[in-house]
């Protein structure tokens, strides 16, 4: 897998700010001597329907989807375990929340983000973080 395209709402605060912060994330190698990239393209827009006619492009506007070079499409939790095991740095508790036993726990994280969402959007906001100022993201 060299790339990914992420299917992301682009009215939704939320999920404008993770893809902001998966942008900037350091790639990590797809095992070919190369990294794996990742783009962004927003859900339901002419560009996703034309790139991917045969999603179901309401679908996506209610959870992340992933598509990868090879075809494969990740939906839900899988779909946010694989942009985390695009970077560098969060590769490794990718592939923990990836494992059987870690599966319900990364469900239960979803779950709590797309109630957020859904607090956020059903309150006429859905600019959830956007005035962050990203020092949240640095330690140190």
């Amino acid at each position: 897998m060299r790339e990914l395209t992420v299917l992301y709402d682009a009215q939704c605060g939320l999920c404008r700010r993770f893809k902001d912060w998966l942008a900037v994330q350091a790639p990590a190698p797809d095992g070919q001597g190369g990294v794996v990239r990742t783009r962004f393209v927003a859900a339901g827009s002419a560009q996703a329907r034309a790139l991917y006619p045969d999603l179901d492009h309401a679908a996506t506007l209610r959870e992340v989807t992933v598509i990868a070079d090879d075809g494969s499409v990740y939906v839900g939790d899988r779909a946010w375990i694989v942009c985390l095991w695009t970077t560098f740095e969060h590769r490794p508790m990718a592939i923990r929340l990836a494992s059987p036993a870690m599966r319900p726990v990364a469900r239960g994280m979803i779950q709590a983000v797309a109630g957020l969402r859904r607090f956020t959007m059903d309150r006429g906001g859905g600019d959830y973080a956007d005035g962050c100022d990203g020092r949240c993201d640095h330690q140190g």
